[in-house]
């Protein structure tokens, strides 16, 4: 778990956005503004991510067990895309409704709708102070961040309408920032929504696999690379295995060469769990990521089987 954000940190941007979600309801409704509104219902959402962020950080932090070998911390990863994609849903939602205020505009009290503004963009920027510490080092509490930066860039926005509306009636105004704010948001989800897919599919990770291998067969010992395979456990941790092909040595100078390995991955390609299997002759004349002839025609039989 990420220490620089702590539980009572959580509670206490939940109580604020609850309280934001209150205070905008009420002015929403006397108001008539349709931002005020939608704002309130996002604060409600965020209010749920905040709380499942705490908890998926906390499970994040438990140890590795028999049950989960590599430990929990697809569980941010999980909240993290949860996360992303209600806020999404909300964009969405707020584009149709201000769509269909755009169709039959509604007179806006501009003083009510700024004052409720104002109030939400001081809750905001307390709570985003708040998270701010762990917003670059976990994709969690990342979500939860934009999640409170959004809301706060619907402030902003709702400030300067009402403002506008306080002196000048236009209809077309509130529904606009609406489809603003919505759009924005999307904008700042996407991101987080791919690379958690990317994650949780286990695609490789952005690394220089011609290098790597280029950099093993450097160690005295090496003389081939094959079977690699690489994934993330979360945004900061990856995990990789490989084949190596290696003289015909006794064990005790195979561990030395899989010390050399180690670090050269972990201080240069920043891998934090290396697997390495040891070969002599066998799959020498295999790809970097060929797939060994046994396996093929396990997978090409249990194709056969299935049709």
């Amino acid at each position: 778990m990420d220490e620089k954000v702590t539980g009572k940190r959580f509670l206490a941007v939940t109580l604020l956005n609850v309280i934001i979600t209150i205070v905008e309801i009420i002015g929403g409704i006397f108001s008539g503004s349709l931002a005020l509104l939608s704002d309130a219902f996002h604060n409600l959402g965020d209010s749920l991510s905040i709380v499942l962020g705490y908890f998926a950080q906390h499970i994040g932090g438990h140890p590795e067990n028999r049950q989960r070998t590599y430990g929990y911390r697809r569980a941010e990863i999980l909240s993290a895309l949860t996360n992303s994609i209600f806020l999404i849903v909300i964009s969405i939602f707020l584009i149709i409704e201000a769509i269909k205020r755009l169709e039959h505009p509604q007179h806006i009290n501009g003083g009510i709708m700024l004052t409720v503004a104002v109030i939400g963009l001081l809750a905001n920027f307390i709570s985003a102070a708040l998270l701010h510490a762990g917003s670059e080092d976990s994709l969690n509490v990342k979500a939860t961040y934009l999640h409170i930066l959004s809301d706060a860039l619907s402030s902003v926005a709702i400030i300067i309408g009402g403002i506008i509306l306080t002196f000048v009636n236009i209809p077309w105004l509130d529904p606009a920032l609406t489809i603003g704010v919505a759009l924005y948001i999307v904008y700042e989800a996407w991101p987080i929504i791919t690379q958690t897919i990317k994650i949780l599919m286990q695609s490789s990770p952005d690394l220089d696999y011609d290098a790597i291998e280029h950099d093993l067969k450097q160690i005295d010992g090496v003389t081939a690379v094959h079977h690699v395979h690489a994934w993330m456990i979360d945004e900061h941790r990856i995990i990789f295995s490989a084949h190596l092909n290696c003289d015909d040595l006794p064990l005790s100078q195979v561990e030395r060469i899989y010390s050399q390995v180690e670090k050269i991955l972990h201080e240069k390609y920043n891998i934090c769990h290396v697997t390495i299997q040891a070969e002599y002759h066998r799959g020498k004349d295999e790809e970097l990521f060929n797939t060994p002839v046994d396996e093929k025609n396990v997978i090409n039989n249990d194709f056969q089987n299935n049709n």
